[in-house]
């Protein structure tokens, strides 16, 4: 009988979190899953019991659906996608939804609205942000496609979204591919802030020589303060962590190799093309491949020496200035990353609100944080807002906070501890606060061997100059 609100295919953690989502929710749902026995063991275990039909050919799940079907796919971005799209086609009509909720690249996603349009079946690609437990409880989520797509899907995605302030977090975030753009662009600043964590963290424990669980009681309490936020949260939980087998912590016995999915890279790469800067984001990304050399880096050790890393002295001092560094430098990596949905918006004609993305981020998502309130708030004053640097409210902030990020990069540097985030992000707004760059220098470079011309700031024109000839 086609009496499911909604379908959803793939379960894995996610997929299977997002079924009980809806269902506890209210909504009936049938699911698929590539393997029979994984549909099996997800029925007879946590669906049992719920509105949740297992179904085991693509046939059957189509039929299970009520009118308009609704479908979420979440399956592995690229080809899977494709494969499930060409699956389910033949078996839909006009003005049924296919949402791809998983980290898709946005530009697949303008092209799968745009071949899917020509049948008459609508496409969503929907980011979704809270890994597990949010998938379960609530994420934040960020549906792009046409407007009429989303009034189908919008009271189911609404109801399962994470609640802040008695409003969703979820809306429409503007066609074809917007949805998976703004979600790609919130995992950059993600890997920023992440980055940012681990590079105060080494200042804590390498440079001051602090003991875990004082490590851990310095990140409860910034994250009970003014670094209020999801992954200082789970920094303090890490850190106080112990293995059950040594008995120290945990943290300590894990390879110093980090890993990526891909979503950071793609950042940094449409950064390029759109000719935003991001500097924070990409130091994020370039620090994970620097931490993947781990084989190199071993060698190297015994050869490139530095400084003594052990700072020592003032430790409450240096503390109490690491927090206002890192709270600066995540100022810093939002502003990179709205300032590049702001340029792409444009540059795709999304017409993307980013005082509705800081609200949907303020719950359920991993870049949750306290400083969201604020961004919202500055950008639903100003919607032609710069960059978030120069509102009133976060220029007064960087004024009072910039000094403290100066002193950590300085001190880390000194001492030989690196600080490629931290230290891109002071770069950030030192460049960007400056009338006069020293790009006067390298344009007349430009010009000497490649006769690229050069423009004047006392006269109009363009100019190029035989350098190597006498004055």
């Amino acid at each position: 009988m086609a009496t499911q609100d909604i379908g959803l295919i793939g379960l894995a953690v996610m997929g299977q979190n997002l079924v009980l989502n809806m269902a506890n929710s209210g909504f009936s749902v049938a699911v698929y899953n590539r393997t029979r026995e994984k549909t099996e063991a997800f029925a007879g275990g946590p669906a049992a019991g719920k509105a949740i039909e297992a179904t085991y050919t693509i046939e059957q799940f189509v039929k299970a659906l009520a009118r308009p079907r609704r479908i979420i796919l979440m399956v592995k971005a690229g080809a899977p996608v494709d494969h499930f799209i060409s699956q389910l086609q033949p078996h839909l009509d006009k003005g049924d939804v296919i949402i791809d909720a998983g980290n898709s690249f946005f530009g697949d996603t303008d092209r799968r609205c745009a071949t899917l349009d020509k049948v008459g079946i609508h496409f969503i690609g929907m980011g979704v942000s809270g890994g597990e437990e949010g998938a379960l409880k609530g994420p934040s989520i960020m549906p792009g496609g046409s407007k009429e797509a989303y009034g189908i899907i919008e009271p189911i995605v609404t109801a399962i979204a994470a609640q802040v302030g008695g409003q969703a977090c979820c809306t429409y975030i503007g066609p074809r591919g917007a949805g998976h753009y703004v979600k790609m662009v919130h995992n950059g600043i993600e890997y920023g802030i992440m980055q940012l964590i681990c590079e105060g963290y080494d200042f804590l424990k390498t440079g001051l020589g602090l003991p875990p669980e004082q490590l851990a009681k310095i990140f409860q309490d910034w994250n009970a303060g003014h670094l209020d936020s999801y992954l200082m949260e789970i920094t303090a939980k890490i850190l106080a962590k112990t293995d059950p087998e040594t008995g120290g912590p945990l943290v300590e016995l894990i390879l110093d190799r980090a890993q990526q999915k891909g979503t950071g890279k793609w950042t940094s790469q449409n950064a390029l093309d759109l000719g935003v800067p991001i500097p924070t984001i990409n130091a994020a990304v370039e620090a994970r491949i620097l931490s993947a050399l781990k084989n190199e880096r071993e060698n190297i050790s015994r050869t490139l020496t530095g400084p003594e890393p052990s700072i020592g002295e003032d430790q409450q001092e240096w503390i109490a200035a690491l927090g206002d560094a890192l709270e600066a430098a995540m100022i810093i990596s939002y502003a990179q990353g709205l300032a590049l949905i702001k340029a792409a918006s444009k540059e795709y004609d999304y017409a993307i609100r980013l005082d509705e993305v800081a609200r949907i981020w303020r719950g359920g998502c991993i870049i949750r944080s306290t400083l969201l309130e604020p961004i919202r708030a500055a950008y639903e004053l100003d919607p032609q807002l710069l960059n978030l640097m120069v509102s009133p409210h976060f220029a007064g902030a960087l004024q009072r906070l910039e000094g403290p990020l100066r002193k950590i990069v300085s001190r880390a540097s000194a001492h030989g501890l690196p600080c490629l985030a931290l230290g891109a992000s002071l770069g950030y707004y030192d460049m960007y606060r400056r009338e006069r760059l020293p790009a006067n220098l390298l344009q007349a470079q430009r010009d000497f061997f490649g006769a690229h011309t050069y423009q004047r700031v006392d006269q109009a024109g363009v100019f190029h100059t035989a350098w190597d000839e006498d004055s």
